[in-house]
């Protein structure tokens, strides 16, 4: 059986770089949901080198940071799962008090319907968000 984030970028890409890259997911009711993912695949973070686990955290502290400066969420859920799909990748997702599932994880139910006109806000700043994401992965990997 093939890997889906082997296969494919696993969302919108929004960065590549040598070891990782960044997607935006296109997961319902969770505009600002991205991943991090390890480009190649191993299954638990523990089987990357310490250098490795290292230059994984901080892609995910950069998009935590550029979430957190455009957005301005409730909270940033981070997490590394993989019970569907055993490739190494973090969720950093933006949460709102307004969300469909706050405060529970966006896997759980919903709480209420998911609200449109703060969706469609928060996805008009989305694009410069990923511009200013990739410009500073960039230099971060440039390092």
């Amino acid at each position: 059986m093939t890997c889906p984030l082997c296969a494919e970028d696993g969302g919108a890409l929004v960065w590549r770089g040598e070891r990782l890259r960044v997607i935006r997911a296109q997961e319902a009711g969770f505009p600002a949901f991205y991943r991090v993912v390890w480009n190649a695949h191993v299954a638990e973070f523990s089987d990357l080198a310490g250098a490795d686990r290292v230059h994984c955290m901080e892609a995910v502290t950069l998009v935590e940071q550029a979430l957190r400066q455009h957005l301005a969420p409730t909270k940033v859920n981070i997490a590394e799962l993989g019970n569907m799909v055993p490739h190494l990748h973090w969720h950093v997702i933006a949460r709102f008090d307004w969300d469909s599932h706050f405060p529970a994880p966006v896997w759980a139910a919903a709480q209420r319907p998911s609200p449109a006109e703060p969706e469609a806000a928060l996805r008009a700043l989305l694009p410069a968000l990923e511009a200013q994401l990739q410009s500073q992965l960039a230099q971060w990997a440039a390092r």
